[in-house]
């Protein structure tokens, strides 16, 4: 048996126990920093930090907290916040009690909010701020099962006998713990592995939302195998910005504590690129949205320098496609990442006048980045290996506890999401769909027992929907979900993702894009573009000073998208061409309910909003 096999197997039943072992460890080094603002308010935040000893100080005066306020085993604790350190020392908190977490989008309305509450009967809410307090403070009628609301940031806010801060449950679970010291040693001992520890809430297309409930004994053996697979050790500094509501960046501190590296946390999107060089991580995950973005600020930069600035930049960026096609293809076949002589000199000069910069961006010290949660297109991929940004894609769903497959560090494949963790089945059905069992597989959908039935088989096979190909060695190639590949009234195939994504490595300027054609003698196209990217190009074209949707409505943006279309169907096969498009007169969100969270497309929503624009492109043919 391998050392991670033995360590998948010998794993204990919580990430709760984990931590105590952790704490234990190593009390105190390093776990988390954080930013507060700086002391005269202007300028960047000041960062601090927790070591194990302290956030553990916090996170048992929690778990106490709550249980002096009843919480007993299995028992829901809801936590609407955005990404920050208090919500992992609350998550924490609440599986030290034995609890359950409920996770909910800060980004929530209140109706599903409510919804969320009540399906999985929470009994206390922690809330970020006072705009996620008055969210159940409206619905409270309709929430008889919460008796308490604890407030992580108190500004504009009146505790009372429903509302208190998280300041003073910590305060008195200190107080209760000195009454019972032995409190949280025993609380921890008695979980079982299939004891509820998560409830997460998937953020559905259609229909409300189905309560994935994922017991202790997920989270404990994601963190072996995460640790198994090498990717970890604990002299890495991760920068998790990902929501914690979500699978992905929730998955993320189960790793964490089992190697014990340091996590700088910090949710707030716009601060990204500040806190890069500041944190300087060695390793982080994104959503491809993330590097997209990049790229297309890059792409923007070099074009704002002047066309012979953006010459360079074009010619650095195939320079470095080629080069990250040449040494992966190569290490696939002699375990070397050699390249010809001729491209290492064009390579070595291009990082200079292009890479360097882009390397200090993200830090300086960036070893890897993972990226999930939907697919990056091969393009984009290729252009940071290249530029030594190894981005390592993985694969997972809300049910499979996130981190089914990842790629493994030098042996990464672009365009696949690697190899199983430990432990991970995987087969392809007949018809192409990807099965999965394993101990990171989900108990079922929460009182739903039928919708469970529909996707887990008696024997542990979970269908995940996606639809994909194994290589020989085993590395997942998704080509797309089984749901959204679409038939055209020609009966030819086509995979929208994939489509989507070779537009996004064509087009500078994109920022969503959705194609359709499911059951029409054509496809077509409705595509978002990158506000901030398309005001420096409405600056070059007499444009400047126009509204976006004054920019996206003039001919010579329609012109500069059609020249990427054309340069995208060149590259296609005659049935997946983009045949006509319309520009939106606004980017995709997630307030609309167009986008996910996790930056996903939600079709039937965007397709349902703008059935007019998509009428329009097939009026005059036989199925319009």
């Amino acid at each position: 048996m391998s050392d991670t096999q033995t360590l998948i197997e010998n794993r204990p039943p919580s990430v709760a126990a984990l931590f105590l072992e952790r704490v234990a460890a190593t009390p105190d080094a390093e776990a988390y920093r954080y930013p507060v603002p700086s002391s005269s308010g202007q300028g960047p935040d000041d960062w601090k930090s927790l070591s194990w000893a302290q956030a553990a100080d916090r996170v048992y005066a929690i778990a106490a907290g709550l249980i002096e306020l009843g919480i007993e085993p299995e028992q829901r604790v809801a936590l609407a916040s955005s990404t920050r350190v208090e919500w992992i020392l609350a998550d924490l908190g609440i599986m030290c009690a034995g609890g359950a977490t409920t996770t909910v989008y800060p980004q929530t309305n209140a109706d599903e909010s409510a919804f969320i509450l009540s399906d999985s009967e929470s009994r206390v809410l922690i809330a970020e701020d006072a705009a996620q307090l008055a969210k159940a403070v409206e619905k409270r009628g309709e929430l008889p099962a919460l008796t308490k609301v604890v407030v992580v940031d108190p500004a504009g806010v009146e505790s009372g006998d429903w509302v208190l801060t998280l300041a003073e449950l910590e305060r008195r679970g200190a107080a209760y713990l000195e009454q019972h010291p032995q409190l949280i040693k025993e609380r921890v001992g008695a979980i079982t592995r299939d004891q509820l520890a998560t409830l997460i809430y998937t953020s559905g297309t259609t229909g409300r939302p189905k309560g994935v409930r994922l017991p202790h004994d997920n989270w404990s053996y994601m963190a072996k195998a995460i640790a198994g697979t090498g990717l970890i050790s604990g002299e890495d500094v991760q920068y998790l910005w990902l929501p914690l509501a979500h699978v992905f960046g929730k998955v993320l501190t189960s790793g964490q504590i089992e190697v014990g590296h340091v996590t700088a946390v910090d949710g707030r999107v716009d601060k990204i690129i500040e806190n890069l060089p500041v944190v300087q991580p060695t390793y982080m995950a994104a959503v491809p949205r993330i590097f997209e973005k990049v790229y297309n600020g890059v792409a923007a930069k070099a074009r704002e320098g002047g066309a012979a600035k953006y010459k360079i930049f074009q010619w650095a960026a195939e320079v470095a496609r080629e080069y990250a096609k040449a040494s992966q293809d190569n290490f696939r076949r002699t375990g070397t990442a050699s390249v010809p002589f001729g491209l290492a000199t064009r390579h070595k000069v291009a990082d200079t006048l292009v890479y360097g910069k882009l390397r200090e961006a993200f830090g300086g010290r960036l070893r890897a980045c993972v990226s999930g949660a939907s697919a990056l297109s091969p393009e984009i991929g290729y252009f940071f290996a290249g530029a030594g940004i190894h981005i390592l894609e993985g694969y997972g769903l809300t049910e499979t506890s996130a981190a089914s497959f990842v790629n493994p560090g030098e042996a990464y494949r672009t365009g696949t999401v690697g190899k199983p963790l430990p432990g991970t089945e995987v087969r392809i059905a007949d018809d192409g769909e990807i099965l999965l069992r394993g101990p990171g597989i989900m108990e079922g959908y929460h009182q739903q027992p039928e919708k469970t039935a529909e996707v887990l088989e008696s024997d542990g096979w979970f269908h995940t929907g996606d639809i994909g190909e194994l290589s020989p060695d085993g590395y997942l190639r998704i080509t797309d979900r089984k749901k959204d590949l679409i038939k055209t009234s020609g009966g030819k195939y086509v995979a929208p993702a994939e489509v989507e994504g070779q537009f996004k490595a064509v087009c500078p300027y994109v920022s969503n894009i959705l194609v359709h054609g499911a059951d029409r003698n054509y496809c077509t196209a409705l595509i978002a573009l990158d506000e901030p990217s398309l005001e420096e190009w409405a600056k070059e074209n007499g444009l400047a000073g126009r509204s976006y949707a004054e920019i996206v409505a003039a001919p010579q943006t329609v012109e500069m998208v059609d020249g990427y279309v054309r340069q995208l169907n060149a590259g296609l096969q005659r049935w997946q061409t983009i045949k006509k498009f319309r520009l939106l007169p606004r980017d995709l969100d997630v307030e609309h309910g167009e986008i996910t969270p996790s930056l996903k497309l939600k079709r039937p929503v965007v397709e349902r909003e703008y059935k007019h624009l998509i009428d329009e492109m097939y009026a005059g043919t036989k199925e319009a």
